[in-house]
């Protein structure tokens, strides 16, 4: 592994940031076979950050295989964020998908989701400002990146002078919540549901 790297995301990651998405959707693990539109979980949660206003990234590449393998992406602003994406992002993909009859239930939820976003809960706009994804390919797992994602993220964000930042949970993956709960996270306070996992600098582990 000590070809791996974690760098600044770019527009150029676009692709391999689409396809880590696909292959991690399916509560961290590969949603392929749930697709006939393979690129949706990526334009929801991942594409826009390299698009939009406000977004900030890193990602892990491996440049033994000349390939992305994982990411951390987010907001720094995320009121500012959805107002961005309800703008200029949403809308041309609403038109493009409108005249697609899905076959398949996650497509579907997909579609519908593009007509209908979700927003950020006022509880956690409360704790913070800024949100994130992070996402890596099953096989870079287990060896300590995710770690190292989070703290590249946490010092960047510290530098923008947040003082914490939130992310929102698959309920299905407790791995991911074992994870996340290691290292400082907690459930938000106020939150609508339990799957709601915030970190206040100060707390990292």
């Amino acid at each position: 592994m000590s070809n791996l790297i974690i760098r600044e995301v770019t527009q150029d990651d676009a692709p391999a940031l689409s396809r880590i998405c696909l292959l991690t959707a399916d509560a961290g693990v590969s949603a392929e076979v749930l697709h006939d539109h393979k690129e949706l979980p990526g334009l929801v949660y991942a594409v826009p950050y390299v698009n939009l206003p406000t977004t900030w990234g890193f990602v892990l590449d491996d440049k033994s295989k000349n390939k992305v393998v994982g990411y951390i992406l987010g907001s720094v602003d995320t009121r500012a964020y959805e107002q961005h994406a309800a703008q200029d992002w949403w809308p041309p993909l609403v038109e493009k998908y409108s005249s697609v009859t899905p076959t398949k239930p996650a497509d579907d939820r997909y579609i519908n989701l593009l007509k209908n976003m979700h927003v950020a809960p006022d509880s956690n706009i409360a704790f913070s400002p800024a949100h994130m994804h992070i996402d890596i390919l099953e096989d870079y797992q287990g060896r300590g990146w995710g770690r190292k994602l989070i703290t590249t993220a946490i010092d960047h964000l510290k530098e923008r002078g947040l003082q914490g930042v939130w992310l929102g949970l698959d309920p299905r993956n407790e791995n991911a919540r074992k994870f996340y709960e290691r290292l400082g996270f907690e459930q938000i306070k106020d939150a609508p549901d339990v799957n709601q996992l915030g970190i206040k600098f100060s707390k990292y582990r």
